[in-house]
């Protein structure tokens, strides 16, 4: 029989555990110090689960039934009630304050994937903590932010005032990932209007990245350099580990790069996961090389590959109208944009070789293979797209003959 308010008010506790059932799995257990709690029985993949709602009469009976509802959908779904209720406990603990957070962060995040954490926990602590410690991350306004980096430009730290703005925005990414916070302000306020970047702390925006490579396709260039520029770009590789490449590495049926540990940074093999372009850019590349093992041969020998300083040079010839940047802030940019655009670090820092160290480099080994090919092909067709925007000169239809596939 169906529970009742007044029967549930009347329940009597015993020496021993025992449960009243409301039907559909939910039934109200009376434990002997006489607290009376709602559970819920469900099968899930041929297994009984059971998970816990709360003490009556915090929960009405009539949340109760709700609550049965909603757990039957989830089952419903093939979806855990159980693991979806501890999940909810687990976030419900976790922090939100810019100060307590921003602890987690810094161990969790910047020490294990950050060269020189010690700038960021600077930042960290001498000027973010002392303003917005306090704050809830749901607080944090653009005013907020203003009035740090103001505050630092003041006494004439125009770049430590651009880096902690950099610093907010990575911070709450990461919140914004955990859903911990559900907008970044530091995002809002615009780079240009705090300081002018140095080559080290340089970003391309989407409009520069458009400018960028129609100047490359429509500068005198050798057509393999564009190709390579263009390439650095998509792989989010490093300039010698495209200008040393073999063709042996690429594997053109299963669209992927694989790049031996003697030739990366960390000195560990990794995987570059082709667009459909990048596919197209390797397969023209690979007729202009003719016969040479090397995907970018020198000019004066098919048996050696182009020198460490060809695409520097090339870059430099061009006539732009976009700040100092290097060959190497192509990575920067490409992590900026997909960061922005909602992409899980974890897949991103892959994707860039950087080894994480610790209990999370131990769960991140898996190779997120084909998250990390869909996010490389969004990431094309987003520098496609800033291409086409305002393009006058044709520079190929790159992927067209691999759409199909």
């Amino acid at each position: 029989m169906a529970l009742t308010d007044t029967k549930l008010r009347n329940l009597k506790p015993k020496q021993k555990p025992h449960s009243f059932s409301d039907g559909g799995g939910l039934f109200i257990e009376v434990m002997p110090s006489g607290k009376r709690i709602w559970r819920l029985r469900y099968r899930l993949k041929g297994r009984q689960e059971k998970v816990t709602l709360g003490e009556y009469p915090y929960f009405s009976l009539g949340d109760a039934r709700k609550w049965r509802e909603e757990c039957r959908a989830l089952v419903a779904k093939g979806e855990s009630p159980m693991r979806a209720n501890r999940e909810a406990k687990a976030a419900e603990k976790e922090p939100d304050t810019i100060e307590a957070f921003s602890k987690i962060w810094l161990r969790d995040v910047v020490e294990k994937t950050t060269s020189e954490p010690r700038n960021v926990k600077r930042v960290v602590n001498k000027d973010i903590i002392p303003a917005l410690g306090n704050k809830r991350l749901s607080e944090v306004s653009v005013t907020d932010v203003l009035a740090i980096t103001d505050k630092i430009k003041a006494r004439g730290a125009d770049q430590s005032a651009l880096l902690t703005r950099n610093v907010l925005k990575r911070l709450f990414a990461y919140a914004i990932a955990r859903q911990k916070a559900t907008y970044n302000p530091a995002a809002a306020v615009e780079a240009r209007f705090i300081a002018q970047a140095k080559s080290r702390d340089v970003s391309l925006s989407s409009d520069e990245v458009g400018k960028l490579l129609r100047a490359i396709y429509t500068s005198n260039m050798r057509r393999s350099h564009k190709l390579g520029l263009h390439l650095l770009i998509l792989c989010m590789v490093r300039k010698s580990e495209l200008t040393e490449a073999k063709w042996e590495e690429i594997d053109f049926d299963k669209a992927e790069w694989c790049i031996p540990a003697d030739r990366m940074k960390k000195e560990k093999p990794h995987i570059v996961y082709l667009s459909r372009q990048a596919l197209a850019m390797f397969d023209e590349l690979k007729a202009l090389s003719s016969t040479s093992p090397y995907i970018m041969p020198s000019r004066g020998s098919l048996q050696r590959p182009i020198s460490k300083s060809t695409l520097n040079t090339a870059i430099r010839a061009l006539d732009l109208e976009i700040r100092d940047f290097v060959i190497h802030d192509f990575r920067r940019t490409a992590s900026t944009h997909l960061h922005e655009a909602g992409f899980n670090t974890d897949w991103i820092e892959k994707a860039l070789a950087h080894e994480q160290k610790g209990v999370r480099g131990i769960y991140n080994r898996a190779e997120y293979s084909e998250q990390r090919r869909e996010m490389m092909q969004w990431w094309t067709d987003f520098v496609d797209a800033q291409i086409e925007e305002g393009r006058k000169v044709i520079i190929g239809q790159f992927g067209k003959e691999y759409r199909a596939s």
